[in-house]
């Protein structure tokens, strides 16, 4: 039973070191191209991977991401 609970605790531990690694960012641009390849040149400095969260098109683009690890 006690070697469950350990299992259970380093299971719940790897989650949690997995999700600091996630980081959410936010760009403005011009068109829907430019600001997903800012995300891009962000997640790509940080050595990440992306994944788009939000974008909402008024006069200009404003866009949210998701870098992780």
């Amino acid at each position: 039973m006690k070697n469950i609970k350990t299992i259970a605790a380093a299971a719940a531990l790897t989650l949690v070191s997995f999700a600091s690694f996630a980081q959410s960012v936010s760009v403005t641009a011009d068109t829907l191209d430019g600001a997903e390849a800012k995300i891009a040149a962000k997640a790509q400095q940080e050595g990440a991977s992306y994944h788009i969260t939000e974008a909402n098109m008024n006069n200009r683009v404003h866009m949210t991401a998701d870098l992780t690890k």
